[in-house]
């Protein structure tokens, strides 16, 4: 199950008293990426390889995810960011710039605010964050939001279907299905079926209320390094510029024609280029 992409390593680093799972690749300017829900660092292999050609680029699995530890707590955003920093440290990337689509964009925002003498550059990819002014009346339309905050039912019910429902909640965000991929969905669900992993995954969900106080907090003393918000044009796109404003002040971005959540599955080529240019803007 043991997913490797060509001219990149693959090493369990120790940060923040666990075992984060770090593929790396490159060279040039740091950059982090952070994956989502229900994926791994898998998400970003059609993008790491482009990057690679100008960048020193660090894919990890989340804390409960993939080959990474999955403990008992620690599933709120800023420990989530803490891990993804000191993994960064421990590797030798003292400033970097940190990339996250989804959930890992909610540890891209923790990350840049509390680790803001190292973030240089910030990116967030169509995710609803906590904090954000609309965030409640947003995540009260998503009906996996309160079905994973659920204690136990989740997993319980995952249990021996993660492929069928993987691949089900995946295919309902895609807006271009000629790059629905069934193996990657196979990685994703055998990496969910992982003991512990399912219920790593549900814990992201079940610290939201804390990591929505946490972000307000975070909004009193707004970002100063350059900020790229961008999402597909059939997800949240047209809300993700005005969405990080409320957190920065040189917010950048917009959204990816054609394209829905899954943005890097989709149109990696895209999320490459505004990468690299965020980089080379400055």
């Amino acid at each position: 199950m043991i997913a490797t992409l060509k001219g990149f390593a693959q090493q369990l680093t120790s940060a923040n008293g666990v075992k984060i799972n770090a593929v790396t690749g490159g060279s040039g300017p740091s950059i982090l990426l952070v994956h989502g829900w229900p994926e791994t660092w898998w998400e970003w292999h059609g993008v790491m390889p482009l990057l690679a050609e100008h960048l020193s680029v660090v894919a990890i699995d989340l804390r409960g995810a993939g080959f990474s530890d999955c403990p008992l707590d620690g599933y709120d955003k800023a420990t989530l960011a803490r891990d993804a920093h000191e993994t960064m440290v421990a590797l030798g990337h003292e400033r970097y710039a940190v990339c996250g689509h989804d959930v890992g964009g909610m540890v891209a925002l923790a990350q840049a605010a509390n680790y803001r003498e190292a973030v240089t550059h910030l990116a967030v990819l169509d995710v609803p964050l906590p904090g954000w002014s609309a965030w409640e009346e947003t995540i009260a339309r998503l009906w996996h939001f309160g079905f994973h905050k659920n204690r136990d039912l989740p997993e319980r019910l995952i249990h021996g279907r993660e492929y069928d429902y993987v691949s089900a909640f995946m295919a309902e965000r895609f807006y271009d299905h000629s790059v629905f991929d069934p193996a990657n969905i196979e990685i994703y669900a055998k990496a969910m079926a992982l003991p512990g992993r399912t219920r790593g995954g549900m814990e992201w969900y079940r610290t939201l209320d804390a990591d929505h106080a946490a972000a307000l907090e975070y909004k009193k003393q707004p970002l100063d390094m350059p900020v790229l918000a961008l999402g597909g044009d059939q997800r949240f796109g047209p809300h993700m510029v005005p969405m990080l404003k409320e957190f920065a002040t040189h917010v950048t971005g917009g959204s990816i024609a054609n394209c829905s959540h899954y943005v890097a599955d989709e149109r990696p080529h895209d999320v490459a280029a505004a990468l690299i240019g965020l980089l080379r803007a400055d």
